[in-house]
């Protein structure tokens, strides 16, 4: 009940004079960093200069309202692109672009949530659109086009994918480890959750237990500097490693590497586990879900070689429903 309350939206409830105009200014400075908006058609539509104000002002009130920095910078991003497009304030014309728009249906989904919250932000009347995300089976690479790639990246990046490999943890989660997070006399590290999933403590192995030590000694991170922007500095990082990705993939003349990101390397080690112990809440359990249907993707990716009979022992009511969910019977 205490999240509902706090996630109530009200025009009333954040004045915006209220915002000083140097917090704006500072908002403004924060989330132009975090990419370069496409290009846009000129002229800009007249409400373009009062829309970025509305807009910061929205980010900083979801600042305050707990939501995560990546949720805000994403739908800061979001509506400021869209307010070069069209009017922001004629949700009809809004509504018209968007149906118009050569993007997925799925985001186009998530530009719709960023509308609604924004909207009720303002207290101005909106019906969101009906836009559904269509799910497809995550593209899993081969071992083979993994290791070429971990090779042929720097000491950075390569530790880094590698990382991502072993562990299946997410970028960002990769990205915020700290030293000591790392011990190396046991071969762990010690994952703090990202998008609500759970902390986790991971073997690594020796070979990347030596990398990890090789890296330059940083403050407090293993990737990046203290005073750096997390956000900011992993996307420099995927904008590096997609330069990189892109020479090896014509030299190799292998186009799929051009299909293998970050999230990727996180399919990769799920799928494995999966085929190797045909456990769903050992996997569940790994990538630090908490929702059984999360991980049930994994089940649709391997390929059953046998007829081998599997047997697990649910511990729980909770677990002996995901059991039955992932496929096994009752008996």
């Amino acid at each position: 009940m205490q999240i509902s309350c706090r996630r109530q939206l009200s025009g009333g409830a954040a004045d915006p004079s209220q915002e000083g105009a140097e917090a704006v200014k500072r908002a403004d400075t924060r989330w132009s960093q975090v990419r370069a908006l496409p290009a846009a058609p000129t002229p800009l539509p007249a409400t373009y200069t009062r829309s970025i104000g509305e807009i910061l002002r929205f980010g900083l009130w979801m600042e305050k309202e707990g939501y995560r920095t990546a949720t805000t910078r994403c739908a800061v991003e979001a509506l400021r692109s869209l307010s070069r497009r069209v009017d922001l304030f004629d949700t009809d014309a809004v509504k018209t672009h968007l149906a118009k728009a050569k993007v997925s249906e799925g985001r186009k989904e998530r530009v719709s949530n960023d509308l609604t919250r924004f909207y009720r932000f303002k207290g101005i009347p909106f019906e969101k659109p009906r836009y559904r995300k269509i799910e497809k089976l995550p593209f899993i690479p081969l071992e083979s086009e993994v290791e070429q790639l971990i090779s042929a990246m720097g000491q950075k990046t390569g530790t880094f994918l590698q990382l991502l490999r072993e562990t299946g943890i997410r970028c960002g989660e990769a990205w915020n480890l700290r030293w000591v997070d790392l011990d190396s006399e046991r071969g762990t590290v010690n994952v703090a959750p990202e998008k609500n999933s759970k902390p986790r403590q991971l073997k690594i192995s020796s070979r990347l237990n030596a990398m990890l030590n090789r890296l330059p000694k940083k403050p407090v991170y293993l990737f990046r500097e203290a005073n750096q922007d997390p956000i900011t500095s992993l996307h420099g990082a995927r904008r590096n490693f997609e330069r990189q990705r892109k020479r090896l993939a014509v030299k190799l003349q292998n186009p799929r590497l051009m299909q293998i990101h970050f999230h990727s390397l996180r399919h990769f080690k799920a799928t494995l586990e999966y085929h190797k112990t045909k456990d769903i809440l050992y996997v569940m359990q790994l990538l630090g879900h908490k929702n059984i249907q999360n991980t049930l993707v994994y089940t649709h990716l391997v390929n059953w070689e046998s007829d081998e009979i599997v047997c697990k022992v649910a511990k729980t009511v909770n677990e002996a429903q995901a059991l039955i969910e992932s496929g096994f019977d009752y008996g």
